[in-house]
């Protein structure tokens, strides 16, 4: 990571554009999915978290941001409020057959309904342009991101009983009077039903280990061929790959490799910042792995492979819950640290739609990026692909390009102004796309991100 006077640590990044269409994963079509790209050599986890919050998210080191009013199946950035969420009665369905797998060591004999439970296909993927490569780093394509993690809503018990209780009361009453404290039942913590009561002689031993990737553990060195090997076998299973497709390098460029920098703040989470892995260990061997970024306001999910013999625990939704409950855990060392993101949000793929039962949660409005509740976003998703979720017609986005002379880029090892760089003649021809990169990152990224200039 490029340091200048003072300690200071700079995102370093180039530009892709996305003209070009490519074939979606989820409708099919060949040329309906669009996107704007760029790679990252380097990147503090405050620029990533900021980015996210303007809709990219990050694919190994190619970070992308889907064309949401032009792609074919439009992908909503959407996060859960860690702290205030509530496990659904399919949630704790999922946790409760885990628990009675280890306790009695008998898997269920199958998955729950046909759950997507894992990532979404390898059409799915943002693609890296062929035409142009990043500078001294020439990587190939890259492969998708985020795993599926289904569920059904629910309504909690407590919510029944009140409209038990008042299904004949009053119709004048809009919101009934809620029972007296003494008298309700609090719902049972997420944890409780994580971390219940075990006999002493359970039949199997479930252990989670958090490793750091990037820049690679010990731990992390010393359980990689285990990983991959488990990563091989769920592609070959689960997306159909040939032995050969999920290589060790793919698997390396994909999941280990990490633009974000390891970092540690004196009110940050013991772990620090950066991206890791979650094994899970059952008996002493790794079955599953959850790849995630701890950042400043949030853990951010990038992807989950399992053992596909462990394919009936429905692991992608335990891992979910299980990264809730460890977001969870952070928040409580670092306040502002209180939300899980899940990737994307797509209504218009409707086995896509089960991230909206880990509520509470918010979509990103594509205008203003401001957060809305998902229940006010579905209602306009039901009627059109696209839509802008805030109600206000004068809000605006607060961070939008003003100056785009101000944006930072990085020339011949030297940081400054983009106005400096063309009063050096050298802008005309790159006007229109460092227009485009400063519109999409913002203003205060881009004073803050170097844009690499060749």
């Amino acid at each position: 990571m490029l340091k200048m006077a003072g300690n200071k640590s700079y995102t370093i990044v180039e530009y892709f554009g996305g003209d070009s269409g490519y074939r979606c994963g989820y409708c099919k079509n060949d040329e309906g999915n669009f996107s704007h790209g760029m790679w990252s050599h380097t990147m503090t986890v405050q620029d990533y978290q900021d980015l996210i919050d303007r809709g990219w998210r990050r694919s190994g080191k190619y970070v992308y941001k889907p064309k949401l009013n032009k792609t074919c199946c439009p992908q909503y950035t959407i996060r859960c409020h860690a702290p205030k969420f509530q496990p659904s009665k399919s949630h704790k369905k999922v946790l409760k057959k885990m628990s009675k797998f280890i306790s009695n060591g008998e898997l269920p004999k199958e998955q729950d309904g046909g759950q997507p439970m894992d990532s979404v296909c390898d059409e799915a993927r943002p693609r890296e342009p062929s035409s142009v490569c990043p500078s001294e780093v020439k990587r190939a394509a890259i492969t998708d991101i985020q795993k599926e993690l289904p569920e059904c809503p629910a309504i909690t018990e407590v919510q029944k009983e009140q409209i038990r209780q008042h299904a004949d009361g009053d119709s004048s009453i809009v919101c009934p009077t809620p029972p007296t404290p003494a008298l309700t039942k609090q719902p049972k913590p997420l944890e409780d039903f994580i971390s219940g009561s075990m006999p002493d002689n359970s039949s199997h031993c479930l252990e989670v280990r958090l490793v750091r990737s990037s820049p690679p553990s010990p731990q992390f060195k010393a359980s990689f061929d285990a990983s991959y090997q488990v990563y091989k076998l769920y592609q070959m299973a689960i997306h159909k790959d040939p032995p050969d497709k999920p290589s060790e390098s793919q698997f390396r460029r994909f999941l280990c490799d990490s633009p974000l920098e390891a970092e540690h703040s004196p009110d940050g989470p013991e772990v620090g910042y950066g991206s890791f892995h979650q094994q899970y260990w059952l008996d002493g061997r790794i079955v599953a792995v959850g790849v995630i970024d701890i950042l400043p306001a949030c853990v951010s999910s990038v992807y989950l492979y399992y053992h596909p013999d462990f394919a009936s625990l429905s692991l992608g939704s335990y891992s979910a819950l299980r990264e809730i409950a460890f977001t969870r855990q952070l928040q409580k060392q670092s306040p502002k640290l209180s939300y899980y993101y899940l990737g994307f949000y797509i209504h218009s793929c409707p086995k896509m739609r089960y991230k909206g039962q880990y509520r509470p949660s918010d979509l990103l409005c594509p205008e203003t990026f401001a957060w809305v509740p998902i229940e006010q976003c579905v209602l306009q998703l039901e009627n059109t692909r696209y839509a802008r979720f805030n109600q206000d017609p004068d809000a605006g986005d607060a961070r939008v390009l003003k100056d785009v002379g101000r944006a930072l880029v990085l020339y011949r090892r030297a940081v400054m102004p983009y106005a400096a760089y063309s009063r050096k003649g050298k802008g005309s021809s790159d006007e229109l796309e460092v227009q485009q990169y400063a519109d999409l990152v913002g203003q205060d990224c881009a004073e803050k991100i170097l844009l690499y200039r060749a």
